[in-house]
């Protein structure tokens, strides 16, 4: 990779950088969850963005107690069931100050399986609690490299805690991702949004 200089010894008075990446999020579509069993994107992955950013937005459960979970499509939706390696840790703060906390998902990480990925903790079905958070996933349409994603995530857990998530791994596929699936572990999305975006 080139390096760039600047002539300038001052930075307020570089006009311009080259080679510095620009481009803004574009938002191309939004999901509304109403008594959804889940939420798919079918269109719109593709070579046309390098990086997909999901954002989900009071993702709230009819089941207590259920993680958000996210899987990806290489037939544009008709199967869910890309294999996966990934690694999970989480940290967590009790409403009564009873506990905190700081360790490893080695229950919701995965090694080479076709499961769904857990990207929140246990979402509480109560009236004010849902999950929040980002997923991004790397260069979909690649025919060359494994895809890999990063999520992070923030709950109202079921025992009235913040419960805060981080995800990352890959897809271990050569083939283009083009459908991305999101549901809790078991029972409807009562209600929430998805937002999808593209970045250049």
């Amino acid at each position: 990779m080139a390096l760039t200089y600047h002539n300038n010894n001052s930075i307020s008075n570089i006009t311009s950088f080259s080679q510095v990446p620009s481009g803004s999020p574009v938002l191309l579509s939004t999901a509304t969850a109403s008594g959804s069993s889940s939420i798919s994107f079918t269109s719109g992955i593709d070579s046309t963005y390098d990086i997909y950013q999901f954002e989900f937005i009071n993702i709230h459960p009819s089941s207590d107690n259920v993680g958000f979970k996210f899987n990806m499509s290489v037939d544009g939706g008709s199967n869910y069931n890309v294999t996966k390696t990934s690694t999970v840790f989480a940290d967590y703060h009790y409403e009564n100050d009873s506990s905190t906390a700081l360790s490893y998902g080695s229950s919701v990480d995965l090694a080479q399986s076709t499961s769904d990925q857990q990207i929140s903790g246990g979402t509480g079905s109560d009236n004010d609690q849902s999950a929040n958070g980002n997923l991004y996933i790397f260069n979909p349409s690649s025919s060359v490299f494994v895809k890999h994603f990063i999520g992070v995530a923030q709950t109202s857990g079921a025992d009235d805690r913040s419960l805060r998530y981080h995800s990352a791994g890959y897809g271990n596929t050569t083939s283009a991702v083009n459908a991305i699936i999101f549901r809790f572990a078991s029972g409807n999305i009562d209600a929430g949004t998805i937002k999808m975006y593209g970045i250049k």
